[in-house]
């Protein structure tokens, strides 16, 4: 009998676990899947392809900007309602982008159908990991938040090919379509898995002055290294939000330092091993944006390949992703983070290092391998330091651990694709890199682009010797509030401490 209960208990983790994951394989999809379908919006709204790309640009921007306010949210109203409205919201957002802008015609409706959509988006992902520590327990932890990082790469990956796909056979309309019926199976499924557990009571009140600087500082900031390239890095709009970043982030740090009730405890920092066990997650992504950011280029401008054979190649890329995501996530509660982090270093460093001797001649199975091991390496590393980050703080501070995880994916995503740039064009002195772009790569020789990539994918190795370093030296807390005896439930807090 006692068997029985456990099986079931088990099953009910499984799919609780599922439904996380799903929601963040479908909020990663929709920040990938519209790339393929810029060129058919462009024309059918009779506009420029750089007004295009706000469909991709505002919806990063909005999810920068609001996931740590969205976790600090889910902190005073629960996480199952958190949840499921943000996966009403992200819906219904998906059905009014595609079809209200195209019923009126209208570029700007669409613009604002998509920070709909992306808001919805924002609320499912901010607390994700949150909700893994929250509801699964100790021991399936590590697997669980594989799992869901897997399916959040997963569909980051294979979110341009379903776009090919769907905007080739039916319209650019179904990109979004395609949402609304796995949305409301998640709703229902969320509705009846997710624990209805009350949440805490806030104790001050919502930051909203925090709110605010917290927002504007992360879009504008993203927004300077978005559109740095395109518009030159001393463009005045480029120089600005610059500056707008650096006052906004900085009033926002100093005023979380002195508010009863912070959207982010800034002084979690002073903990050695939270510290660097969160530089070392950022440096894993800000190396892997610029990796995800050159290799199609390369593949397309040194290899000479078509569309299809890129994505078959780069596929390599998210198999490493996967495999590196589970089994990371599968032994970190036998063999510990640190281990785990030192040891996925090393397929890291070596596709690296691979990838400083391709040419024109490379083999496309050496490519392959090159992105398997970066995958490999960087999945094991993402889940076991999101593991490592959750686990060494309170499980009040749950909701808003959970959003810093979700923004060290958003923020090297956009500062690791224009660093690299720079540093690929670095290499090209032809080009030079104040408004360089690979538009700007029609007529180079392949010798001058072979030294370019050379040079970036030695950088991206360089860089890699950062995260062995926060690796050795930070080592795996957890918090007493997860030892075991004390992991039943998320929410009766209100008289714990840090």
């Amino acid at each position: 009998m006692e068997s029985q209960g456990q099986d079931i208990s088990r099953n009910r983790y499984t799919l609780l676990m599922v439904t996380i994951a799903l929601a963040n394989f479908m909020s990663a999809l929709d920040a990938s899947i519209v790339n393929v379908a810029l060129p058919t919006i462009s024309k059918l709204f009779n506009i420029l392809p750089g007004t295009a790309s706000l469909v991709l640009t505002v919806y990063i921007l909005i999810m920068a900007g609001c996931v740590l306010i969205f976790g600090k949210i889910s902190d005073g109203i629960g996480f199952k309602k958190m949840f499921l409205s943000g996966f009403l919201i992200f819906t219904l957002g998906s059905f009014v982008c595609g079809f209200l802008p195209v019923f009126l015609d209208s570029f700007p409706v669409f613009i604002a159908s998509r920070v709909l959509q992306a808001i919805g988006a924002t609320m499912i992902t901010a607390i994700g990991p949150g909700m893994i520590a929250a509801y699964i327990p100790l021991e399936m932890r590590g697997k669980a938040m594989g799992t869901i990082f897997t399916m959040a790469a997963l569909g980051m990956a294979i979110g341009p090919v379903i776009g090919g796909i769907l905007t080739q056979y039916l319209s650019w309309s179904w990109i979004f379509f395609i949402n609304i019926p796995i949305g409301i199976c998640t709703i229902l499924l969320g509705k009846k898995i997710i624990p209805d557990i009350s949440a805490k009571k806030a104790r001050t009140g919502f930051d909203r002055g925090g709110a605010v600087l917290i927002f504007i500082g992360l879009a504008s900031l993203l927004f300077a290294f978005s559109k740095g390239p395109a518009f030159g890095w001393t463009n005045p709009a480029i120089l600005g939000s610059f500056v707008l970043a650096g006052i906004c982030l900085g009033g926002f740090a100093w005023r979380e330092l002195n508010v009863a009730d912070p959207l982010l405890e800034i002084r979690l920092f002073k903990q050695k091993n939270f510290l660097l066990t969160t530089l070392m997650v950022i440096m894993v992504n800000f190396t892997l944006a610029g990796i995800m950011y050159l290799v199609p280029f390369y593949l397309q401008y040194v290899k000479e390949h078509p569309p299809s054979v890129v994505g078959l190649v780069y596929t390599g890329l998210s198999i490493g992703l996967m495999a590196g995501g589970i089994l990371g996530g599968m032994v970190y509660h036998k063999i510990g983070g640190r281990t785990i982090n030192i040891a996925s270093w090393i397929p890291l460093a070596i596709g690296y290092l691979l990838l400083t001797s391709v040419s024109g001649d490379t083999n496309d199975w050496f490519m392959v391998l090159c992105l398997v091991l970066i995958g490999f390496g960087a999945g094991s590393i993402t889940t076991s330091g999101s593991n490592m980050i959750i686990n060494a703080v309170s499980k009040r501070y749950q909701g808003m651990i959970s959003s810093l995880i979700s923004l060290l994916r958003f923020l090297p995503l956009s500062m690791g694709i224009a660093l690299f740039n720079i540093i690929f064009m670095e290499g090209l002195p032809s080009i030079g890199i104040s408004r360089g772009t690979m538009e700007t790569l029609a007529g180079i020789s392949m010798g001058d682009l072979t030294r370019g990539f050379d040079q970036a994918f030695l950088y991206a190795f360089i860089i890699s010797i950062t995260i062995l370093v926060f690796a050795f030296f930070a080592r795996q807390e957890v918090h007493p509030d997860y030892q075991p005896g004390k992991i039943v439930s998320p929410a009766r807090e209100d008289q714990e401490g840090v």
